[in-house]
């Protein structure tokens, strides 16, 4: 056979750890081999000589969130919500080294959340954000958790109940995001924050982070449960029909 490209490319320079999330044909949308791909990616960040890590997208997307021609027609649920997606999220805003987003395009429902995993997030002039989970009769799980503490209730809510698209300046207003750079400058600015960051004294950063974050996950699993029962109703396997129906006709 050809060659093989991984699904998340990782590199290093010096202290800074960048991930690449690498399925551009489909906007780097979520599968369970990227999933797992992804964990081993957090797992490398735990190398003591890494202090920061950049995470971006190839291609034009960041990442279009969960492929729906990934899951499975009558999915076990609760085992599949606990065991695939939101661990590798949780995984990530756990990392006791800071994360940095750098969202290059489109990242829509899991993509949106990745961007609230991380700990900073600059975007792209390309960027756009939006929670599609309830177009297709779900939720954003990690999303509705995360989301007030980062971006407010409002905010959330806003996203959350329409399913509307915002642009990179949209989600700067909202505290989505830090900074918007142009597209060509995006990643070269996230990795020159890395670098600051990692040449902080460690402790300092992490333990900094890890205050920051404390009580972010109240709720977690109640959401997942709650998800479970919106996968079961007709209304979600009706729009899935239809969203595969549109894209493999």
């Amino acid at each position: 056979g050809g060659l093989i490209v991984s699904v998340v490319l990782t590199s290093r320079a010096g202290a800074v750890l960048a991930v690449t999330l690498n399925r551009p044909a489909v906007l780097n949308a979520l599968n369970a081999e990227m999933l797992a791909a992804l964990a081993d990616a957090w797992h490398e960040a735990t190398d003591p000589s890494v202090r920061a890590v950049v995470l971006t997208g190839a291609g034009r997307g960041f990442c279009a969130g969960q492929d729906l021609a990934d899951l499975p027609d009558r999915p076990p649920v609760r085992a599949g919500l606990r065991h695939a997606y939101n661990p590798v999220v949780l995984a990530l805003a756990a990392l006791e080294k800071p994360v940095i987003a750098a969202v290059n395009g489109i990242a829509f429902g899991g993509g949106t959340e990745l961007t609230l995993a991380c700990d900073i997030a600059y975007a792209a002039e390309s960027a756009q954000f939006s929670f599609k989970e309830v177009t297709v009769g779900l939720m954003p799980g990690y999303g509705i958790i995360r989301g007030p503490d980062v971006i407010g209730r409002h905010h959330t809510r806003y996203l959350a109940l329409s399913g509307r698209t915002v642009d990179a300046h949209e989600a700067r207003s909202m505290g989505l995001v830090c900074q918007v750079h142009s597209d060509d400058d995006l990643v070269p600015a996230a990795v020159a924050l890395a670098e600051e960051i990692a040449a902080n004294p460690p402790l300092a950063v992490q333990v900094g982070k890890a205050f920051i974050n404390r009580g972010t996950e109240v709720g977690y699993p109640e959401s997942v449960e709650a998800i479970a029962l919106l996968f079961a109703r007709p209304e979600h396997r009706a729009a899935v029909d239809a969203f595969r129906a549109r894209r493999f006709r």
